[in-house]
């Protein structure tokens, strides 16, 4: 390792209250996928019904198994020095028809329950999402999920059984997480569950070589793009991921009124997780420069936008025109202020480069921003084996545009990491060098955006 990076910051560089921790969410992680009373997600039904739709044809029926094995991972974060640990709780674990009407399974609530007590007892503080994708089945099944308005109340209901459950010692809630990538990956590209949109939009960076396969143009990040076709499973890429997008808002501000109006005694706080990549300009050009204006507000403008200023960014009223959906008087005012704190989910950085060929007869939210940010040029050193160009100096300068923005809320950085796909010898493994360096590069960064 190079003794450089290492000597470059620590631990004691950063403020007192600044809190290290890792994240997870309860499909990849927890397993026991059908049993103890936990009901089916659309994850569950998407991984089983459509194998193909995965690299590797897997599943999280098992997992890493954190359902059984919860206190040896406690046990690993303590021995690392964490201070929290970021995890969702399973909606359909807890109400495994979605609903209050359904039933509570009390073996879901007892064991978060166990859960937090084992965080707690180890220092480790619990910050808890609500909604990490994982859309109980029969929800779906009935009124089509998130493209259904009664998932608003739904929603809010389980937020308020877990707040009632669990907010005496949960002291950080997130609703959601990465509205964005659920919004458009579900319903845009069909690359995530529910796995809806259309099958124009299925192309994209192939994850074996990191060439863009060549129908595929617009504002679809690299993350996630590893699946060599897709069958059509219908949906309205135009519309849909709106209307996902929309609702998710709105089911995450009646949470956050429900919370500090009925449980402010708990003394908690209550926020989102939002992702972005970091855009640059593909070349010096006025067109380029503002197609990265877009391509931010397309991403992390959608669902941050309304929270701050009550409505979507202008370039999106302008483009997605009566596509996207219109806040009432009453939910702007439900909707702007939303949040105690900002978590930021940043991998990587993307050059954004106009696109003036958008067909008008094919609208999809893929090519709504005019922004292609698939091009197969990186803007940094990225592994032959991997999407993710590392680029540290891109989390310095979001957080910087979050704050000029955006009004310069408290931000947690909720998911940041480095990926590889090859399998290194066991010393290699044990060093992993490159993601250390990685860590430390951000950690730089993100500590000269503080000073």
């Amino acid at each position: 390792m190079d003794p450089t990076i290492m000597s470059h910051i620590k631990r004691s560089n950063f403020p007192k209250n600044f809190v290290v921790g890792c994240a997870s969410s309860a499909y990849q992680y927890e397993g026991a996928a059908f049993k103890y009373g936990r009901g089916p997600s659309i994850w569950d039904t998407y991984t089983h019904q459509h194998p193909e739709r995965i690299d590797d044809g897997s599943n999280a029926d098992v997992a890493v198994d954190q359902y059984h094995r919860y206190r040896e991972d406690v046990a690993i974060m303590k021995g690392i020095g964490f201070d929290a640990y970021r995890f969702s709780i399973s909606w359909p674990r807890v109400l495994p028809t979605g609903k209050l009407s359904g039933g509570v399974n009390q073996e879901g609530i007892d064991y978060y329950n166990r859960f937090i007590d084992e965080l707690i007892s180890k220092g480790i503080k619990p910050y808890v999402t609500l909604f990490h994708w994982d859309v109980p089945q029969a929800l779906e099944y009935t009124y089509q999920g998130f493209l259904g308005q009664q998932i608003i109340d739904d929603f809010r209901d389980f937020a308020e059984l877990c707040f009632k459950e669990f907010g005496d010692r949960v002291k950080h809630w997130i609703t959601f997480n990465e509205q964005y990538i659920f919004a458009a990956y579900g319903y845009a590209t069909g690359l995530f569950a529910p796995g809806r949109g259309s099958s124009q939009q299925a192309d994209c960076v192939d994850g074996d070589t990191g060439t863009k396969k060549p129908n595929h143009i617009g504002l679809l990040p690299r993350r996630g793009c590893f699946l060599k076709s897709l069958r059509y499973l219908g949906g309205d890429p135009g519309t849909e991921p709106y209307i996902v997008g929309h609702h998710q808002i709105l089911a995450h501000a009646k949470a956050v009124k429900l919370y500090k109006s009925k449980y402010k005694h708990q003394n908690g706080q209550i926020g989102v997780t939002l992702n972005t990549d970091w855009y640059v300009p593909y070349s010096n050009s006025e067109e380029d420069r503002k197609a990265t204006s877009r391509a931010l507000d397309f991403s992390l403008g959608w669902f941050l936008h309304p929270l701050v200023y009550g409505d979507y960014p202008a370039s999106m009223r302008d483009l997605v025109k009566k596509r996207l959906p219109k806040f009432k008087d009453d939910e702007i005012v439900l909707v702007k202020g939303s949040y105690d704190f900002l978590g930021i989910n940043y991998y990587t950085a993307n050059y954004a480069k106009n696109n003036p060929n958008v067909d008008p007869n094919k609208p999809s939210q893929v090519t709504d921003a005019h922004a292609d940010v698939s091009s197969n040029a990186f803007i940094n050193y990225v592994r032959k084996d991997s999407w993710l160009a590392v680029y540290p100096q891109g989390l310095k300068d979001l957080m910087i545009h979050i704050k000029k923005y955006y009004r310069d809320p408290p931000i947690y950085i909720t998911e940041n990491g480095y990926l590889d796909y090859d399998c290194p010898n066991v010393e290699k493994l044990i060093k992993d060098e490159g993601r250390v360096k990685y860590h430390q590069q951000h950690l730089i960064k993100l500590h000269e955006s503080i000073k």
